[in-house]
């Protein structure tokens, strides 16, 4: 599902322009026309809010994975939860997300330049990280860190943060959030 696209539907659908938008959610026009074009991403906390002003639930954006009675996962059935052409790939480490606190996921950051801007962000919760393959850059409050395969970060996710692949192969590592947004 291209998030922006959604955005965009309901939006037209209910009549609001991106100004009228901008100002109820506090951000800008130029972002979010960016945003429902697919050509940035959004911060789960931002798409709360706009899911909040559009009249529909965080998870009417994402294609979450099914309920099933399985507690364990095989490989080759993981599924898909978000997929950004040219950026990244979510897969789901849970055969049932709903009712749980942690999300986890397995994360593959393809490569991107570096002179690309990188907005950090802050949502409720925590966060872990762990890098399998390649070298993930994270920000937290500012500060660049290089995190390798086998190392972790673990944090409180108000703290200001984001991460990129600024390196020519891809990142591959298991993300865990709390709480669980899919099913607030």
């Amino acid at each position: 599902m291209n998030i922006g696209m959604e955005i965009k539907k309901l939006r037209t659908d209910k009549g609001i322009t991106l100004k009228e938008l901008s100002e109820r959610s506090e951000l800008s026009v130029g972002f979010l026309s960016q945003l429902e074009r697919g050509l940035t991403t959004i911060a789960v906390d931002s798409l709360e809010k706009l899911a909040t002003i559009l009249g529909v639930h965080l998870t009417y954006f994402f294609d979450y994975p099914h309920k099933r009675k399985d507690i364990v996962l095989r490989s080759y059935e993981q599924e898909i939860m978000e997929a950004v052409e040219g950026r990244f790939i979510k897969y789901s480490l849970s055969t049932n997300l709903e009712n749980k606190q942690l999300v986890p996921r397995l994360i593959e950051i393809l490569p991107q330049k570096q002179d690309e801007e990188i907005l950090s962000y802050t949502h409720e919760g925590e966060e872990f990280i762990y890098v399998l393959e390649g070298i993930l850059t994270v920000y937290i409050n500012g500060n660049r860190h290089e995190v390798y395969p086998g190392d972790c970060v673990h944090m409180d996710s108000t703290i200001s943060h984001n991460w990129a692949n600024y390196t020519n192969k891809k990142v591959k590592l298991i993300a865990v959030n709390t709480p669980n947004y899919l099913f607030k």
